[in-house]
């Protein structure tokens, strides 16, 4: 779909998009085309349940005889809580109401609106963001699907009174969202097409943007002692990877440290000899979830051109059962020297994770490191698809993620660390074990990863719950979801770029 900007106008065919405040009250340009409609605005809310409410939406038929084929009134809200958000969701909603219309191009009318802190060129921009987002289709192996079933908008345009400033504004945003699909596409492929080399692949992409990409084979790795990754990866015949982004965007002589994020990269989860059931085994294509949210983030933060050097490790592995897999009873050495006893070899993300981690605070010693990955099923038990799980030894970079993931509907709650959960994976044969009891498993591996982060300021996301939808949103369509990009485009936007 192609997005544009224009000056305002009335639209005079395909779709036209309007909006309500709470009170059914309609903004300059929908009481414009009301008008100009012959009263088929004001006529269709007397007739409906319609009363501004965000959210709210209602479908006018376009006058007899006009090539306007039909109007959707959005609400949203009251003023005072009309922000970014409001906008971008209005964007989703736009799209989905519209896009099996039959009509091929719409048209969205933005005014300023007394009583809101957005601008309206930010509103503009936000609302063709929201708009590209939830218009996001992975369709590429659809061979069959019939015309009437696809989506027919081809273009959006969004008319305001400020087209050249709305433009501007969403320049960087149109960024972003490149990012957003990029990941998309990486956790939607099939797990015979995206296995550890391909992904590398798909990585490698970015050095077209200027981001230095390279990639780590096993023996690169067998040399760093990187027996935890490598352990995972022994069982499968596609070679593990690791993967090394480094986009540098500070400004010349800038002597800050890098900031790091890490992503898990499991390909496919089989759970290794500790086989996984065979229902629902087909979603653990996404399990490289953490590395494609890292991978989509560097293509966001080199795409806008972030003023901030950022490091992206994602480890990347297939767990598969062979005879070479590792076995639960193997004791394995880390990177950091740390021996490790594999109680479960489906608890291996982990593992990934300890080497890339190490990896990454030994090479950069970065100013904060964040990891992200599908890491535990108990974080769904416990907060299921509304929030990521959120583990730290750090309060200031918690309440930055926390901010962050309010700021753009990406949300996580923090759990506890401490000494009582950190015993609970010692072991009598080794360093530690790669799980604890069957009580808060997601707190104890995310103590599992504290120990190969020393004292480097560290966040923890395990997004198992949030990177895959079921369910239709605003601005997230079912499926992959790519929770993480923006939320960690936004925290560095905030706290970490040179302005």
């Amino acid at each position: 779909m192609k997005i544009s900007f224009a000056n305002m106008t009335q639209p005079t065919s395909g779709a036209a998009v309007v909006f309500a405040l709470e009170g059914s009250k309609l903004t300059d340009s929908a009481a414009a085309l009301d008008k100009a409609t012959k009263g088929a605005l004001s006529r269709a809310i007397k007739a409906s349940r319609f009363k501004g409410k965000r959210a709210q939406t209602l479908h006018v038929l376009g006058p007899a005889g006009s090539k306007l084929g039909r109007i959707l009134l959005i609400g949203l809200g009251k003023p005072k809580d009309i922000g970014e958000k409001t906008w971008q969701r209005a964007g989703g909603y736009a799209y989905a109401g519209l896009a099996k219309s039959g009509l091929g191009t719409v048209s969205v009318m933005i005014d300023g609106i007394d009583g809101t802190k957005i601008k309206p060129a930010d509103a503009a921009a936000n609302l063709a963001f929201g708009a590209g987002l939830r218009s996001y289709r992975f369709d590429k192996y659809r061979t069959t699907e019939k015309d009437d079933a696809k989506p027919s908008i081809k273009s959006l345009r969004v008319l305001s009174r400020a087209t050249a400033a709305a433009r501007r504004a969403y320049g960087p945003l149109s960024k972003i969202a490149d990012g957003v699909a990029m990941t998309r596409d990486l956790v939607s492929e099939p797990p015979n097409i995206l296995y550890p080399a391909t992904l590398a692949k798909q990585a490698k992409e970015l050095t077209k943007l200027g981001v230095k990409v390279q990639v780590l084979g096993e023996a690169q790795m067998e040399r760093l002692g990187m027996g935890a990754l490598l352990g995972v990866g022994q069982g499968s015949r596609r070679e593990s990877q690791m993967v090394v982004m480094q986009w540098n965007g500070a400004p010349r002589g800038s002597k800050d440290k890098p900031i790091a994020f890490v992503g898990k990269g499991v390909t496919f989860d089989t759970g290794g000899i500790s086989l996984k059931p065979g229902a629902g085994m087909e979603d653990m294509k996404w399990d490289m979830g953490g590395s494609g949210v890292v991978i989509g983030l560097m293509k966001a933060l080199a795409g806008r051109k972030a003023k901030v050097n950022v490091v992206g490790v994602v480890g990347l592995v297939e767990n598969m059962p062979d005879g070479n897999a590792q076995r639960p009873g193997d004791i394995v050495t880390s990177m950091s020297g740390q021996t490790i006893e594999i109680l479960n070899t489906d608890a291996e993300g982990r593992l990934v994770l300890a080497d890339a981690l190490h990896y990454t605070v030994d090479k950069f010693d970065p100013k904060f490191v964040v990891d992200l990955a599908t890491l535990t099923g108990a974080i769904i038990i416990a907060l299921g698809t509304e929030h990521a799980g959120m583990f730290s030894n750090n309060d200031q970079l918690c309440e930055r993620l926390s901010k962050a993931g309010k700021e753009v509907d990406e949300k996580v709650w923090r759990f506890p660390l401490n000494d009582a959960y950190d015993k609970l994976i010692n072991s009598p044969a080794a360093d530690m074990q790669n799980i604890g009891g069957r009580g808060a498993g997601s707190i104890t591996a995310a103590q599992f990863l504290q120990r190969f982060v020393g004292k480097t300021p560290w966040a923890h996301l395990d997004i198992a719950g949030v990177t895959w939808s079921k369910a239709d949103a605003p601005t997230v369509p079912k499926g992959g979801t790519a929770f993480g990009v923006r939320l960690l485009d936004r925290l560095v936007a905030n706290h970490y770029e040179k302005r």
